[in-house]
């Protein structure tokens, strides 16, 4: 008997431990346990080290609270201008209370993504299809709304929610496709004729600029050219005035050293004389004499007849 007893006293010993050690129980971090107790909510654990009873705890549902992302298929929905499309949707949720995500909706994610689809369909229908091709923010932020709304007594925050992809009908794309070909094209078209234009601007004031450049050469260049003849004539003047000069000062160099020579006045006279010459040598028709060269010449005359008659 004592062996018997002995087995049947360490098996209790063992399931005592196993329940024991099944009955600690420990949260891991943003995640939340709820509790039951006899099948009714006993509380929610948080973070940390807890310990239930055993047979009557129960831990009914592990919650995650972190932000989590349902990416819904494409939902049909029609547009107020009679248009049926595709739209996909991506919704960020968290859940903020784990006791109304248990106890709150049989499927919580089912029903977020029938509201999505039920609330996507009543915004499209107010709005035509180029209205729901460019005004994906303000449906985002209406859907985001409403779902939240509908969303709080499940415990559920909805944070924002995405159109994923806007898919029209076949038909309706290839005229999109069409119009941004020929929009394309347009622009296109635009930008060079812009360039054209601005190549011709280009081109104008480039020869705008070579004719007043050439017309400052050719300025700076008449200057030049009179600047050179002015020059010329100031330097011929000045090269006929010193010749003069010189001349005059040769002759009183003359005069004065005929007189250091003790020349009388008759030499001094024909000297006078032969300077006439050379101004007679002019293009002067008339020359007007003093009267003493004039008593001079008479007395030359007749002493040239006295010669021939002596001949």
């Amino acid at each position: 008997m004592a062996p018997i007893v002995f087995f049947l006293l360490l098996v209790l010993l063992v399931v005592a431990f196993c329940v024991a050690v099944s009955c600690l129980k420990i949260v891991p971090q943003a995640q939340a346990y709820v509790i039951e107790r006899l099948g009714a909510y006993q509380g929610t654990w948080s973070v940390g080290f807890h310990l239930k009873w055993p047979i009557v705890d129960k831990i009914a549902r592990k919650v995650n609270l972190k932000e989590q992302v349902a990416d819904f298929p494409p939902q049909p929905v029609i547009t107020k201008d009679n248009v049926t499309m595709r739209i996909d949707t991506v919704v960020f949720y968290q859940i903020t209370d784990p006791k109304l995500f248990t106890y709150g909706v049989e499927n919580p994610m089912m029903a977020i993504e029938n509201l999505t689809a039920t609330t996507l369909r009543n915004i499209i229908g107010d709005l035509e299809l180029d209205q729901t091709l460019t005004s994906r923010e303000t449906i985002n932020t209406k859907m985001r709304a409403n779902l939240d709304i509908a969303t709080d007594p499940w415990g559920i925050k909805v944070n924002r929610v995405e159109l994923k992809n806007i898919i029209p009908p076949a038909e309706i794309q290839n005229a999109m496709e069409k119009q941004m070909k020929a929009e394309r094209e347009r622009r296109e078209a635009v930008t060079r004729a812009e360039g054209e234009k601005k190549a011709k601007i280009l081109e104008a004031e480039g020869a705008k600029e070579s004719a007043i450049l050439r017309a400052e050469a050719d300025k700076e260049s008449a200057i030049l050219r009179a600047e050179a003849e002015k020059q010329k004539k100031i330097r011929e003047a000045e090269g006929e005035a010193e010749a003069i000069l010189k001349v005059q000062q040769a002759n009183a160099d003359s005069i004065k050293m005929l007189r250091e020579a003790g020349a009388d006045e008759a030499v001094l006279k024909i000297k006078s004389l032969e300077a006439f010459e050379k101004v007679a040598d002019g293009q002067a028709t008339t020359i007007l004499l003093p009267a003493e060269l004039q008593g001079i010449a008479s007395v030359a005359a007749a002493l040239q007849e006295g010669a021939k008659s002596v001949k």
